[in-house]
């Protein structure tokens, strides 16, 4: 909760710090690269801690955005009785009860969020002008995501942890105005689907190379390229970090979102009627077939007794190693 309590303007931070020097090094490398002349294609990754927690962010980035720009949450806190087992234990393992949320704590966190996003875009400005100087705009696909959301403060929650949308969406844009026209896809995709898009974006007009392994995902270069027939719009996820007793998994699809977890109830929401997902459906009968179709999909697609299995073996490796690192 500190990172609530203290949100505000810093001079610097850890992740600061970490941020600018990843994007020096990244537009190094673009200079180095054109310097060498080397003609081999290249992949440059580069990974930025922000936005994220704590939630402190130079005077700056706090100035872009005044308190009357900053929105509280769209669901306010929930009553712990109000909510499901999974956020009732999260909101245990984060300790969101030890501070309250006031209204002030809560803009200013968001308010610096905001601000690092800001923050994030600069960063990213940096390199594509890195990628204009040097030439290499024109034949360079530029992809940008992010591994997880933010609750926000959303129904009293921060952090991810949780499949409710602030948490589980993210940012998906592919920047390649010399080979594909700018578009809106409004279908689900997910993170599984970048290397199946990275491996066909690296092939060129060649056939795909040999995959070592199994590659989840789709690619996305029809939808690149505006095709959308024949595909299954379909997001899965799985959490087995805090908050989670068991393994729990996610179906999204058209409307619908379906989570499961052994331990909890099942929950079922309709995005569009309830995008605030505050009426879980699974336990009505008229929605019963729709939960049916998912529960045996969910059964079939996990196999959640050898998850669990593989997860208490990694804790119990890792718990001996901390004991021996400990002596």
């Amino acid at each position: 909760m500190l990172s609530i309590v203290q949100a505000g303007t810093c001079q610097t931070s850890n992740q600061l710090d970490f941020d600018e020097e990843v994007t020096f090094h990244a537009v190094r490398k673009i200079h180095e690269m054109a310097r060498n002349q080397d003609t081999r294609p290249f992949c440059l990754f580069v990974s930025f801690t922000h936005p994220h927690d704590p939630f402190a962010v130079p005077r700056e980035y706090w100035d872009r955005y005044g308190d009357d720009q900053v929105d509280l949450p769209t669901v306010p806190s929930l009553a712990p009785e109000q909510m499901d087992p999974h956020s009732r234990r999260v909101h245990h393992v984060c300790d969101l009860g030890r501070y309250r949320q006031t209204k002030e704590r809560v803009r200013n966190a968001r308010h610096a969020y905001y601000g690092a996003i800001s923050y994030v875009d600069d960063k990213v400005g940096q390199i594509l002008r890195a990628l204009e100087a040097t030439g290499f705009s024109q034949d360079t696909v530029v992809l940008f995501t992010s591994d997880h959301g933010e609750m926000l403060g959303e129904r009293g929650l921060w952090y991810k942890m949780s499949f409710f949308e602030w948490a589980a969406r993210v940012p998906l844009i592919i920047w390649a105005p010399a080979r594909f026209a700018p578009s809106r896809v409004t279908g689900h995709v997910s993170l599984v689907d970048i290397l199946p898009t990275l491996v066909e974006l690296g092939a060129g007009d060649g056939p795909a190379p040999d995959l070592a392994d199994v590659a989840y995902g789709q690619s996305l270069v029809p939808l690149l390229q505006g095709e959308e027939t024949g595909r299954q719009h379909t997001a899965l996820g799985e959490i087995l970090c805090e908050g989670a007793i068991a393994p729990c998994f996610m179906i999204r699809r058209g409307r619908y979102k379906y989570i499961y977890s052994e331990p909890d109830p099942e929950q079922l929401y309709d995005l569009e009627a309830d995008p605030c997902e505050l009426h879980n459906l699974a336990a009505q009968a008229e929605y019963d077939a729709v939960r049916r179709r998912f529960f045996e999909e969910m059964t079939a697609r996990w196999d959640k007794d050898a998850i669990r299995n593989d997860v208490l073996a990694s804790q119990r490796r890792r718990r001996l190693v901390a004991r021996a690192l400990a002596t």
